[in-house]
């Protein structure tokens, strides 16, 4: 066995005692433990008996060692959490939406994700119904932080339902919505117009640019799943019929300008839209109660939220409720434990979101840029979805 106690001091006279040479371990262990001087062991032991110098030196070799013990097993409890905590958050790919406040949601988790828990982030272009066949299929990418379901809610339920896809967070920014709007300037010109119904009457208030005999209705871009429902809409309503033509505006920058321009001459615009946006605040637009009822999920996911040629008799319905959900693929939801955590939390509210969209709006900002600022500016927000070592990291990275 081996003797931790040190033994080779020589007793004089019964009472004096030589200069004791230290066991080597005792000298490794104050320096790698940076205790402090090293007089915590006398240089010259005053006269005592030979027993209560051994008791001395033995509490004195078991307060070391105690400190050696509880030091390394901090250290090496540290080391094998921070390496867990990497381990099961990995390597991630995240779909970068094309639209702002998705865009702001994919570069913050990047943010965060990176430099508070160690994982590598790679972003991946990505929109609502490409995204999501993607997922659904190849299981790539890993995470939508910011999926609107409405355009895929039947398929995307089935695929939760077969455990190929799941919900990290439901509705992970407050007081969402999308609908038909108008500026509120129009509604105080015209009060006779309560409903979208009223405005179906009116065509000749919303002239189209290319023929001003027919009102002209502003949809959802090509390749955005609102643009299903915004077609099968404009034929329940029997829209062409009653003198109303669909605009394509081919990308969120050309539905954001026809707005603006609108607006901005005093026009009248009617159209697609959601919020919280820059827009909606900016021009102070008013979504349109439809006056007609919510049809039903059989309705709206059936034939509604389909391809034209998948829905042969869409009925006249007012929006569904916008659902909005942080989707992740089932590999990541079992390895990625970390990062599962971190989006269960991740709560953006909605004034703070169009905060930073005009602020995007106004700076031309990019995602990464928006990301910082919104990192910098409100951290009474973000803070609540980490725990505080985490935060500290990401403040320090900024």
């Amino acid at each position: 066995m081996l003797n931790i106690y040190p033994s080779n001091i020589e007793l004089i006279n019964n009472d004096k005692v030589k200069e004791p040479k230290l066991p080597d371990i005792v000298l490794l262990g104050l320096i790698f433990i940076n205790l402090g001087p090293l007089n915590i062991l006398p240089n010259k032991i005053p006269p005592i008996s030979e027993d209560m110098h051994i008791n001395k030196m033995k509490f004195l070799w078991e307060k070391s060692m105690k400190k050696i013990l509880t030091t390394a097993i901090s250290a090496i409890t540290l080391a094998l959490t921070s390496n867990l905590a990497v381990a099961s958050c990995g390597s991630i790919t995240m779909a970068d939406m094309n639209w702002p406040s998705a865009t702001l949601m994919a570069n913050v988790d990047k943010i965060i994700l990176e430099e508070g828990y160690g994982c590598e982030i790679e972003l991946v272009a990505g929109a609502t119904t490409t995204t999501f066949a993607s997922m659904n299929e190849k299981g790539q990418p890993d995470v939508a932080a910011e999926l609107w379901i409405n355009a895929v809610r039947e398929p995307l339920f089935a695929a939760m339902d077969e455990g190929r896809l799941h919900s990290a967070r439901k509705m992970p920014i407050t007081d969402l919505g999308e609908g038909w709007w108008v500026p509120s300037y129009t509604l105080e010109k015209n009060p006779g117009i309560k409903t979208v119904l009223d405005i179906l009457e009116r065509p000749d208030l919303f002239p189209a640019k290319e023929d001003p005999s027919k009102g002209e209705f502003i949809g959802c871009p090509a390749g955005w799943g609102c643009q299903l429902s915004n077609i099968n809409l404009f034929r329940a309503f029997e829209m062409e019929k009653k003198g109303w033509v669909l605009i394509d505006p081919g990308s969120q920058a050309g539905l954001d300008a026809s707005m603006a321009k609108a607006v901005e001459r005093g026009d009248n615009w009617f159209g697609y839209y959601w919020a919280p946006t820059a827009p909606v605040g900016r021009f102070g637009m008013k979504m349109m109660d439809f006056g007609v009822p919510f049809a039903g999920a059989d309705n709206w996911d059936g034939c509604i939220a389909k391809a034209e040629q998948d829905c042969a008799d869409p009925k006249p319905s007012s929006w569904t409720q916008s659902e909005v959900h942080t989707v992740v693929t089932t590999n990541f939801k079992d390895q990625a434990s970390t990062a599962m955590d971190y989006f269960s939390k991740r709560i953006y509210p909605g004034d703070v979101m169009g905060k930073m969209l005009v602020y995007m709006d106004d700076n031309q900002a990019q995602g990464i840029d928006a990301a910082i600022e919104f990192l910098e500016k409100y951290e009474d927000v973000w803070t609540t979805w980490v725990s505080s070592e985490v935060a500290s990291k990401v403040k320090s990275s900024l």
